[in-house]
C-alpha cells in the first residue's frame, strides 16, 4: 500500500494488489495517508496452492488490473 500511495503522489499511474484478508488495513493506511481512492485490486492468498491456481487467479486478475491503470491513467491525464 505504501509504495503505491508514494508512487501515486509522484504521478505514475498505480494499482495496489491487496489481499483478501489485508483489505480493512490497506483501507486504513490509504485514508491515513489521505488517498482513500487509490485504486486497489482484491487478491486472494495463494500461498501454497498449485501452480494451475496460481495462473488462473492470475488470467482473472489481468483484465481487472489493466482496466485499473488505464482508469488511473486517464483520470491523471
Amino acid at each position: 500500500m505504501r509504495d503505491g500511495i508514494s508512487l501515486a503522489r509522484r504521478q505514475v499511474p498505480v494499482v495496489t494488489l491487496v489481499m483478501t484478508e489485508f483489505l480493512p488495513q490497506g483501507d486504513f493506511v490509504a485514508r491515513a495517508s489521505g488517498m482513500p481512492g487509490i485504486p486497489r485490486v482484491e487478491i486472494p492468498a495463494v500461498a501454497g496452492t498449485e501452480d494451475a491456481h496460481m495462473v488462473d487467479v492470475a488470467e482473472a486478475l489481468a483484465p481487472l488490473l489493466l482496466q485499473a491503470l488505464q482508469e488511473c491513467a486517464q483520470a491523471s491525464a
